[in-house]
């Protein structure tokens, strides 16, 4: 049977990954590509406030090409919904000029935006799958360290806190999550940088600097120890398949 290729949507965190893992065991589909919005300014991952450097060191490890959708913002005024969606809608167009026809992303259980992505994807004749889709929210983070995935803390929220920015997501973290907030941070309570797992053909030296304050959340900046290192190793290495 031949495999369906996929461009997997991609921020860098828990979600995708765990979205991706799911991919590539499933032998309907093959994940050609990661797709990830970069603030085009700042040159980190819209919303996580991850260093490009870090989602294109990722994309080695992982042995897939990294597609940047560059987003122009700035402090005073972010990307607008008409500009972000005329950007997308022709990055799609491009994917379907190379045969991709299908988008994976990792929500769970969000209607809305679903409905939203599907919508938009429509428009240019592609479609959407949802690997991780309603599954339940704490089995589920308790399957990324079951896994064997690592990763930190790299925005959280507000209502959690600065000292939760830059901890490392384990069961213990999960376990000390305060009510209300959902385990896998699906309403955007937090969002996560993976540094290893199945996924990956070696883990990313990652540690974390400095945590900053903007606006209503803490972002935990995370710095590579030694990229160089990591060239190093993937020549010896070859792709995940």
């Amino acid at each position: 049977m031949e495999r369906e290729p996929v461009v997997l949507s991609w921020s860098g965190g828990k979600d995708s990954s765990l979205a991706l893992h799911a991919m590539l065991a499933d032998p309907r589909y093959e994940v050609v590509g990661l797709l990830t919005s970069i603030a085009e300014q700042f040159m980190r991952v819209s919303h996580h406030g991850v260093r490009v450097e870090l989602l294109e060191e990722q994309a080695a490890s992982i042995g897939l090409p990294l597609h940047k959708l560059m987003l122009p913002s700035s402090p005073d005024q972010p990307c607008t919904n008409a500009v972000y969606e005329e950007i997308m809608e022709r990055t799609m167009l491009d994917l379907c000029e190379r045969g991709v026809r299908c988008m994976a992303f990792g929500d769970i259980f969000l209607e809305d935006l679903r409905a939203y992505r599907e919508s938009n994807l429509a428009k240019v004749a592609m479609h959407a799958i949802f690997p991780l889709w309603k599954r339940d929210t704490r089995e589920l983070a308790a399957s990324f360290s079951q896994l064997g995935f690592k990763g930190y803390l790299s925005c959280v929220e507000a209502k959690l806190g600065r000292p939760f920015a830059g901890r490392a997501l384990d069961d213990a973290l999960i376990a000390d999550l305060p009510a209300g907030i959902d385990p896998c941070g699906e309403r955007g309570e937090y969002h996560t940088f993976v540094y290893d797992g199945p996924i990956f053909r070696w883990p990313l030296p990652v540690q974390v600097g400095e945590v900053v304050e903007r606006d209503t959340r803490f972002y935990a900046d995370l710095l590579l120890n030694d990229a160089a290192e990591l060239a190093a190793v993937a020549a010896d290495i070859p792709p995940v398949r």
